[in-house]
Parts: C-alpha cells; sequence; structure tokens
C-alpha cells in the first residue's frame, strides 16, 4: 500500500527502538502526561455537569419555570392558562401566589418566601409532592391555614408536623408609616426536603389562604405558574404570552430570582475547564522537548535524506507525523479512559464509600448525598479536538529546526 516517504519514516520512527533511551522515556511521559491530562478533565467537567444537573432539576423543580402575572389580582385563573398551554413549549399552567414574609417560632425569626399553591395541581410544575420527609402536601385545606416548610426550617425552629408557628406578611395601610405587620398563626401539615437552600428560604400554603391574607376574593391569584419543556426557553415562552394577554399581564421567568447562581456555575466550569486545559497543554510541549532531542539523535539521519534528494518540507512533515502520532495516541487513551471513569465514577465513589465506611458526601453536610456525573458529548469533542492541537502545534518547530539541517556540518558531527 503506498503511503508517502514522510509518514512512512515518521510512523516508522516512533516505533524504531531509539539508541537514546531517555528520549524513548521523555516520549512515553508525554503521552501518558497528554492521556492524564484528557482524563482528567473529562472526569471533572463530567462531575461539574452531574452538579448543575443535580441543582437545575432540585432548584428548578421547586421554583416557577416562568409565571404570567397580573397587575391586578387574576379573578380567574383559568382562561389565562388556557392561553398559556396554547403555546407548544408550555407543559403545564396552574394558580399561583407569592408573598415575603417572617416566620417568627418562640421569639426566633427568620426571612421566608411563601408560595400560595392547590395542592391538587401542583404536582404538574413541581417537585415538592416527591421529597415530602413529613406529613402530606394534600394535607393544605383552604381556611385551615396549614403551611409546608423546609427541612432547614424545621431543624432551626425544632418543629414536627402539628407544631405552630407565625407568619408576618407586611400590610399596607392608612397609618402614619404606610405599612403595618400582619400576623397569621400557622399551622405545620408538612416538611420537605430538595437537598438545596430552598428547604430554608421557602414555604408553601394553600393559594385560597393566600388570598384570604392579601384581602382578596379566595378565586383570586397573584399569577399563573407554568412549567416549559426548554428552561432556556422560558423568558421568551412567558413575554410572548404575557403579550398576547394584553397589558393586564407580565411575564417572570427564573433568570430574575435564580439566574446568578446557574450564571456562577457556569462560569465556574469554564474557568475550571481552562485551568485544565493547562495541564495538557504542558503535557502537549513536553512533545516539543522530546522531538528536540529526536533531531539532535538522528542528524546523521537527516542529512542522508537530504542528500538523496529529501526536500525540507519533507523532513519537516517527517518530525510532525512523529510529533502528531504521539499526540494522537495520549488523546484517544486518555479520551477513551476519561469516557470509562466519567460513565462509572459514580459507583467507583459509592464502592469507596463501602470498602473504607467513610461518607465522602454525608446527606447532613451536602445537598447531595453522591458524586453525580454527567458525561457530555460536546465536552469530550471539545476536550479531544483541544489535545489534537496542542499536540500538532508541539511539533512545527522542532519540525522546524530538523528542515533547517545542514547535511554537511550534520555529518561531520556525527
Amino acid at each position: 500500500m503506498f503511503r508517502p516517504l514522510s509518514i512512512f519514516i515518521g510512523t516508522r520512527y516512533t516505533r524504531a527502538k531509539r539508541r537514546n533511551r531517555f528520549v524513548s522515556f521523555i516520549s512515553m511521559t508525554s503521552m501518558i502526561g497528554l492521556a492524564l491530562g484528557v482524563l482528567a478533565m473529562i472526569v471533572v467537567l463530567s462531575v461539574m455537569n452531574g452538579f448543575q444537573r443535580e441543582m437545575s432539576s432540585r432548584i428548578l423543580g421547586m421554583v416557577p419555570h416562568a409565571t404570567i402575572v397580573g397587575v391586578k389580582p387574576i379573578d380567574d385563573w383559568q382562561p389565562v392558562a388556557a392561553a398559556a398551554l396554547k403555546n407548544p413549549e408550555v407543559i403545564a399552567a396552574v394558580p399561583f401566589t407569592e408573598m415575603e414574609g417572617m416566620l417568627s417560632h418562640k421569639g426566633a425569626m427568620q426571612p421566608i418566601q411563601i408560595s400560595g399553591i392547590d395542592p391538587a395541581q401542583e404536582g404538574k410544575v413541581s417537585i415538592v409532592a416527591q421529597h415530602i420527609v413529613q406529613g402530606r402536601l394534600d394535607a393544605l385545606k383552604p381556611g385551615e391555614f396549614g403551611v409546608v416548610i423546609g427541612e432547614i426550617t424545621a431543624r432551626r425552629f425544632r418543629l414536627n408536623v402539628g407544631d405552630k408557628l407565625t407568619l408576618i406578611v407586611p400590610e399596607i395601610s392608612t397609618a402614619p408609616g404606610g405599612i403595618t405587620p400582619r400576623m397569621q398563626r400557622l399551622n405545620v401539615v408538612g416538611v420537605f426536603k430538595v437537598g438545596a437552600e430552598l428547604d430554608g428560604s421557602m414555604a408553601l400554603i394553600h393559594v385560597a389562604d393566600a388570598a384570604q391574607m392579601q384581602h382578596w376574593q379566595p378565586n383570586q391569584v397573584q399569577s399563573v405558574r407554568l412549567a416549559v419543556k426548554d428552561l432556556y426557553a422560558a423568558p421568551q415562552v412567558s413575554a410572548d404570552i404575557a403579550t398576547g394577554l394584553g397589558t393586564a399581564y407580565k411575564a417572570d421567568d427564573w433568570t430574575h430570582t435564580q439566574g446568578s447562581l446557574f450564571s456562577a456555575m457556569k462560569m465556574e466550569k469554564t474557568m475550571i475547564g481552562l485551568l485544565l486545559l493547562m495541564i495538557v497543554a504542558v503535557a502537549a510541549f513536553n512533545i516539543i522537548a522530546t522531538l528536540i532531542m529526536v533531531v539532535n539523535d538522528k542528524g546523521a539521519d537527516i542529512a542522508i535524506l537530504r542528500t538523496i534528494g529529501a526536500t525540507p518540507r519533507q523532513i519537516m512533515a517527517i518530525f510532525m507525523v512523529q510529533g502528531t502520532v504521539i499526540g494522537v495516541v495520549g488523546t484517544l487513551i486518555g479520551g477513551v479512559l476519561g469516557v470509562i471513569a466519567a460513565l462509572n465514577v459514580s459507583d467507583l465513589v459509592g464502592w469507596f464509600e463501602r470498602v473504607t465506611g467513610q461518607h465522602i458526601f454525608s446527606s447532613d453536610v451536602y445537598f447531595v448525598s453522591n458524586l453525580p456525573s454527567e458525561l457530555q458529548r460536546g465536552d469530550v469533542v471539545l476536550i479531544c479536538s483541544a489535545g489534537f492541537i496542542l499536540s500538532f502545534l508541539a511539533t512545527v518547530y522542532p519540525a522546524w529546526r530538523a528542515a533547517k539541517v545542514e547535511p554537511a556540518q550534520a555529518l561531520r558531527y556525527s
């Protein structure tokens, strides 16, 4: 089978046993270093993807993807929900009212975000029913002023199902200050735990009780909560729906309340990826040292090739092929091992915890009790491509030096 001269000799140099074993050792360490760098990047970015997925599913499974908010209390939310469901991106639409206040119990206080929900329909847009650890979500009955609190809040106040606490919300009044506190006694009917900061900042009451606390009619709500297929399309979807409903409605979405958190997570992934890329770059540029030593070792061979007619371009291509083969093999080995490790890292950590009896991620300390991993094809392609490109660039200078070797001088000192 015909092969160009540069590819034939370059691959032959890669397979050959060199007289200088130190050169072979440096070449092998360059390959191993590149493989380890690629492996580390794939595993770390996969774990970060897993954490981001866990946080997204837990936090965005609790907060609204988007809401259609009425400028005034909405008397009949059903037509608004029907209009929203006409959009193919909308999965579900349910009544929703939101308030801010303070919880008080035996002299202790904490700020809280109160969500007025319909327990019968909340499962369409929220995961809270799957994370109830005490009581039941359907225990929220209109007129009974029950409340479902987060596990952190329950632990802070030492509350259990059946206990009572006080909700304090601001109310506009004609008093000189303009705002007076309104207090409402609530009965704890449930406790949820989603494993996020929402366990200490969110509480749920019945939407009719929220209306009563706002001095509205029992059937009035503040907004219609939407669940959408694509979270990142929520701003545009909700804006389109609100525009179609007229000026009496406005749109809100998760990016206004949780956007900074996910922007920070994305930035963190980018910065860690760049730092890990430096490891790959160091391993790739070790190829420079390897090839420079190979060029010095093969000076006589280069001179002979030049004297029998090889052009400087062919000499340059020979050593570029040799360095590229080292980079490609190292990158492919690292890529394969990285994919295998990323797919099994959760099981490996679980096995390590069982063997040692030590919990790396204790549920009492961390929001997640295992090491999540999500392998994304785009990350693997990007990392391997970076390894290939850096390996190729690392061959340019040594190959150029090889092309500049003078045959007579090389043969004189060989």
